[in-house]
């Protein structure tokens, strides 16, 4: 069988959504209109959270949050090197510094009993917060982290940029929605075209905290503000001519006040238009993920090149489908030269140059390297074909059975 060019991911765009952009094209709005807040509200309705603000895109969405929470020179956050390198960045750019633990070498996750160490070998108040990822697309038991932070006085991000849709079982058996806010303080998505909901560029930050909401639609727009509420400056500053006596509200019609040093990392209209029309199909897109990821488990269970895979798991919003294998290298080599890109995600942010200069070095986290050296993600969207998965399925099985 022949296969044309299978990338690891992609977006789908529909004609439903060429009509949404083409309609936000020709409305008088381009950026800063209605469909921010009406793609806001959706979203924050699909994930269950009260409050949603969309931002430029992902990186900007946990710089927000870092900056939200107060993260400060010199402030320690604990992170996973299982990640791309933007859910470290975003500390570091408030001046902060990042704290690696290791990951659990069966999920690829953050490792609680990794963090738990962490948090007991330094005084209480060392650490600031903790920004766990749900690496795949698979959700974090944020009730655990939750009273691990409560019990040391710590914040969460969550970094759900692979999981919107996705959900962990609770204590209590119910299912809760990566980025409802009912555990972590701030969560963040990313609408990057290869995400389950795209927008060309594009992030979201949700949360249950009204104060935090105020907070990050200051720094979302430069830390401007031209609500009434919540002005400060007094009124013969705001205006400085004479106040008609039928002015109809306290402040000039025009007038607004930088209050914090913000960001510009709006998103525009026309994103939003794209991405609230993505919106409307991504469980659509979830149920098929499922059904790719279940095909995988059945083909790769009990092979013996196999060292470990992702595995069908409830609630797995499945961005990512990773399997580990012997001789990585010679695979992703040789799928290349069948039109099969895979990928790798992904390399130890510790191991990258700019975190080792800070310090860290190979053998810090030796659950992250191992599984660094084994892992490969495989094609993962919700248009690829039965034929198409058959395709990579057969490829992979017949170059180890060569091997």
């Amino acid at each position: 069988m022949s296969a044309d060019r299978i990338p690891y991911g992609r977006q789908n765009i529909t004609q439903a959504d060429i009509d949404a952009v083409t309609e936000a094209l020709k409305s008088d709005y381009l950026t800063q209109g209605p469909r921010i807040k009406e793609f806001e509200d959706n979203f924050a309705k699909y994930i269950g959270a009260k409050y949603a603000i969309a931002v430029s895109n992902g990186t900007a969405a946990l710089h927000i949050s870092a900056m939200a929470l107060g993260v400060k020179p010199g402030q320690k956050v604990i992170t996973t090197p299982i990640t791309f390198v933007a859910t470290a960045n975003a500390v570091r750019y408030c001046g902060g510094e990042v704290v690696f633990a290791d990951i659990d070498p069966d999920t690829y996750l953050l490792d609680i009993k990794s963090v738990r160490n962490l948090l007991k070998s330094e005084p209480k108040g060392t650490f600031a917060g903790i920004m766990p990822v749900d690496f795949t697309g698979r959700a974090v038991n944020l009730e655990e982290f939750r009273q691990l932070a409560d019990e040391y006085n710590l914040w969460i991000i969550e970094d759900a940029a692979h999981s919107p849709g996705g959900s962990f079982v609770d204590s209590h058996g119910k299912h809760q929605n990566c980025g409802n806010g009912n555990f972590a303080n701030l969560a963040i998505f990313s609408f990057h075209p290869v995400k389950h909901i795209a927008a060309g560029e594009g992030g979201m930050v949700t949360t249950n905290d009204e104060e935090l909401y105020t907070q990050l639609n200051f720094f979302r727009s430069h830390g401007i503000t031209n609500n009434q509420v919540l002005l400060k400056n007094n009124i013969s500053v705001a205006f400085m001519d004479k106040i008609p006596d039928n002015y109809p509200q306290t402040h000039p019609l025009w007038y607004m006040e930088m209050q914090e040093l913000g960001f510009n990392y709006r998103i525009t209209d026309i994103q939003a238009a794209l991405a609230n029309s993505q919106l409307q199909r991504a469980d659509e897109g979830i149920v098929r993920r499922r059904e790719i990821a279940a095909t995988y488990e059945q083909n790769f269970t009990d092979k013996d090149y196999i060292l470990g895979q992702s595995g069908v798991v409830e609630g797995h919003a499945y961005h990512l489908y990773v399997i580990e294998v012997k001789d990585r290298a010679a695979l992703h080599l040789h799928l290349r030269e069948k039109q099969i890109f895979s990928q790798i995600h992904y390399i130890p942010a510790h191991l990258m140059p700019y975190y080792k200069e800070l310090g860290y070095q190979p053998g810090d986290f030796p659950q992250a390297e191992k599984y660094y050296q084994h892992c490969i993600s495989l094609p993962m969207y919700p248009t690829l074909t039965n034929e198409q998965q058959e395709f990579v399925m057969e490829t992979i099985n017949e170059f180890y059975l060569n091997y």
